[in-house]
């Protein structure tokens, strides 16, 4: 929730942090955005990661909801981008490489290569596949576990 303290200022109360004056003393000119074609089409990345992008990341991490990823893609791409690139045949494999690659540029042009965002896409999808294939640890036989001899219960009464 957020009050205005406007009226407590004339009394010396609080002082209010103003970043409206501190950005403009330190603004910095814009980066220029890295483009990238794509199914015909050219896009520019912004300068910067936008605010909207890092927390959409956070949200969306675990998540495979389209919506979910659309929006997060919005604020790099633009709103039709995804319908653009889903029509075209888009698979999951390469938007994956799209975006790994897309967000290692937008913070340093030039630090991640096509190739190297396809072998970071294949090594962190092969390590969740074997994650999920870790054969799941024993259950000790007889009971809870604690040595105990009887007979597991059917659960009905």
């Amino acid at each position: 929730m957020t009050n205005s303290h406007d009226d407590q200022l004339g009394e010396g109360v609080l002082e209010v942090a103003d970043f409206d004056a501190f950005f403009a003393e330190h603004a910095e000119p814009e980066p220029k955005g890295v483009p990238l074609k794509l199914y015909g089409r050219t896009y520019t990345l912004p300068g910067t990661l936008p605010a909207l992008f890092t927390l959409q990341l956070h949200r969306v991490q675990h998540s495979a909801r389209p919506d979910d990823i659309r929006r997060l893609l919005v604020s790099l791409f633009g709103p039709d981008a995804v319908d653009h690139w889903t029509e075209q045949g888009m698979t999951d494999r390469q938007l994956g490489i799209v975006l790994l690659w897309a967000t290692a540029n937008v913070a340093d042009p030039g630090a991640v290569s096509m190739e190297r965002a396809a072998q970071l896409y294949d090594e962190r999808e092969r390590a969740k596949a074997q994650g999920k294939a870790r054969p799941r640890p024993a259950k000790p036989k007889g009971g809870k576990g604690n040595g105990s001899k009887r007979p597991r219960s059917s659960g009905k009464r």
